[in-house]
């Protein structure tokens, strides 16, 4: 019959056997948690951002100008807000001064898609669909720079695609920029997080010289969205 020192005596013995098991599954635990830190710092110092391209939003003419390193690529036409020029919670304003693409949600989705709360829902709407007026296709989410527009991130201030396409180049917005379905996805695919936006009340000639206050004829050969390419 075992005694009770014996019995404490192989209690320790498996104790200390147990714990010479877990000594490395443990330390292979912290090795790999370690490693997973260090591959996540690694892929976010890696990410590139957008240097080259600079959107220009004119509320005055209802377009955007997209440049890459300066040189005039792009104009399409937009809308902005119906109800103020600001960025004030609750006013519904388009917010003017330097911000930047935070984040590029939609890649990929089919044109027309309806976005709620930024997660596709599904369906996929016509340009101009009777009664509807969802966000769709692409958001480009946007960030201030700027105490002028500190708020536009978390007022969910975004350039976006539209349902109500017949509205664009007017001010019809509740404070987003709103683009043609085609226009925001090449816009989209062209820039990256990061890029540099100015949204002004002035006339885009302000910003790049040589750009009449009018929007120019669109070529023949270009896209029928209101992509004019330079």
């Amino acid at each position: 019959m075992n005694t009770e020192a014996e019995c404490a005596l192989k209690r320790g013995h498996r104790e200390r056997s147990e714990q010479s098991h877990k000594r490395p599954t443990a330390t292979l635990a912290r090795s790999l948690a370690a490693r997973g830190v260090i591959a996540l710092l690694l892929l976010s110092a890696c990410e590139t951002v957008d240097k080259r391209h600079h959107v220009i939003v004119s509320v005055h003419d209802q377009r955007l100008a997209l440049l890459d390193q300066n040189n005039l690529v792009a104009t399409y036409p937009v809308s902005t807000s119906k109800f103020a020029i600001g960025d004030q919670p609750g006013s519904r304003g388009t917010p003017l001064g330097e911000l930047q693409i935070a984040q590029k949600i939609g890649t990929g989705l089919p044109v027309g898609t309806v976005l709620k709360d930024r997660r596709p829902t599904g369906e996929i709407l016509a340009p101009d669909a009777p009664g509807r007026d969802p966000i769709v296709t692409r958001i480009l989410w946007l960030r201030g720079k700027e105490a002028q527009n500190r708020n536009a991130y978390s007022r969910f201030i975004y350039i976006h695609g539209t349902a109500e396409e017949r509205n664009i180049g007017h001010r019809a917005s509740f404070g987003c920029v709103r683009m043609r379905s085609r226009d925001v996805v090449q816009l989209f695919d062209l820039v990256g997080k990061g890029a540099e936006v100015t949204i002004t009340d002035q006339p885009l000639g302000a910003y790049v010289p040589g750009l009449a206050a009018e929007a120019p004829p669109v070529a023949s050969n270009a896209p029928k969205a209101g992509m004019v390419i330079r």
